[in-house]
């Protein structure tokens, strides 16, 4: 089936954003799924803050995986701790 994973990370370095967004990239290939479009928004206010941060890195990955991979992403994700919120939706094809 194919997901969308929305992502908010903490406002933080360059090369830090892009090893934790490495990351959750490997956590999705790691059960089985293919990532098939990154876009990434960059650095954007939030509409309130969230632990006391009033920036973000907004991210959406699209990717295809079996149906029990979001559940194992989203228990990754969730402890991750430069990860604000996040969201897997399933997309329609």
């Amino acid at each position: 089936m194919k997901y969308e994973i929305a992502v908010i990370l903490k406002e933080m370095e360059d090369e830090v954003h892009a090893g934790e967004f490495s990351k959750i990239t490997e956590v999705i290939e790691r059960f089985g799924g293919v990532v098939e479009k990154v876009d990434d928004w960059g650095k954007r206010k939030l509409a309130y803050e969230i632990q006391k941060q009033g920036r973000g890195f907004y991210s959406f990955i699209t990717f295809v995986a079996p149906t029990n991979a979001p559940a194992e992403i989203e228990n990754r994700v969730r402890i991750m701790e430069n990860v604000l919120r996040y969201l897997i939706v399933s997309v329609e094809e």
